[in-house]
């Protein structure tokens, strides 16, 4: 699978944006969601590095724009209405910055707007997209900005249609498009890969995957349920859908996603419906999103492998086995609980 069509499912699992206008507050992504540094370095929901790139690397960069994208992209200027080359661009594809590559928009996402600008009714990762508060001009608007390195994009304005409601108008000369099925730049591909798995409590899912090599960060989060941004609080009443969950971002080359879920069935007991020993409800049960077709073929294939060995040859898994959904990120004391309140959760033997 394309690592386009891994972005495009994760964005297609949803996300709602809030938006912040408080005067000279900036505007930020989805709460919960998914920026959280990873050592010195932050990764979003569909694993590209959004680290901010250094002064250096951004003047490096911007010596291959031409005088009106520097005035855009740098100046924060605006294209005249009806002149971008992508305004009539009706294309499958994926558009990036033009100044760093970060992917940026999905065609499934672009839509007619009437405004001479190219529009979207979403982004394509909403952690690609940095919201800053602009008063220039006399009026006061939404500025969109590539994470990665603060390229002026465009705005954004709440007049756009459906699901979102929102209208980012872009300037044609902050991004590059390139065609579905056209082999991207590295700069415009995932730098680590990200899998989810709920299997009981997850401080002690999230503790014991930071201990397995290969994998970056974890963090403990709610997914499955129909409640968006649920509490803690909600989740444990069970009536929310939602199970305790992971995010695990991992580097592929030093951990593959098969020995993710070799360490994840070790992990936990995936033959207990709706529980893991003494916590019982649905928000404990066992379940793997998967963000992808491979991913989820993967999962099928091991557990029909597991169920005839010796160990579940007599009891039968029970593991969920869904597209990935949105991922609602837990309460900060939830985060790394095993290492703020000392020791570690062993790992199994092997």
């Amino acid at each position: 699978m394309s690592t386009l069509l891994v972005a495009f499912s994760l964005v297609a699992a949803g996300g709602l944006l809030l938006w912040a206008t408080g005067a000279g507050q900036p505007v930020t992504t989805e709460p919960g969601a998914t920026t959280r540094p990873a050592g010195e370095r932050l990764y979003s929901n569909s694993g590209y590095d959004i680290t901010r790139l250094p002064e250096a690397r951004i003047e490096e960069l911007a010596g291959n724009l031409s005088e009106e994208e520097r005035n855009i992209i740098l100046a924060k200027g605006t294209e005249r209405p009806g002149c971008g080359l992508l305004l009539d661009n009706k294309e499958e594809g994926v558009y990036v910055c033009r100044l760093c590559g970060l992917p940026l928009f999905s065609s499934q996402a672009k839509f007619h707007s009437g405004t001479g600008w190219p529009s979207f009714f979403q982004p394509l990762d909403p952690d690609h997209i940095r919201y800053e508060r602009d008063s220039s001009h006399g009026m006061v608007r939404v500025e969109t900005t590539c994470q990665r390195c603060g390229a002026h994009l465009g705005h954004v304005f709440d007049d756009g249609p459906r699901p979102t409601g929102k209208r980012y108008c872009m300037n044609s000369a902050a991004l590059v498009f390139y065609k579905k099925g056209t082999e991207l730049p590295p700069a415009s591909k995932p730098s680590v890969q990200v899998a989810y798995f709920a299997g009981g409590c997850f401080w002690g899912v999230e503790d014991r995957f930071q201990q397995v090599p290969g994998v970056i960060d974890v963090v403990s989060g709610y997914m499955g349920g129909g409640v968006p941004n649920p509490t803690y609080k909600q989740v444990c009443t069970g009536r929310t859908g939602h199970a305790e969950s992971v995010r695990v971002i991992f580097d592929p080359a030093r951990a593959t996603y098969r020995q993710l879920l070799v360490n994840f069935f070790a992990f936990h007991d995936p033959t207990q419906l709706n529980r893991q020993g003494p916590d019982v409800g649905t928000q404990y049960r066992s379940a793997v999103f998967a963000v992808s077709p491979e991913q989820e073929r993967e999962v099928r294939e091991f557990i029909a492998e597991q169920q005839k060995t010796d160990r579940f040859k007599n009891r039968r898994i029970v593991t969920e086995v869904k597209p990935v959904v949105p991922f609602f990120k837990a309460e900060e004391y939830h985060q790394d609980y095993h290492v703020k309140n000392g020791g570690h959760c062993p790992l199994p033997e092997f």
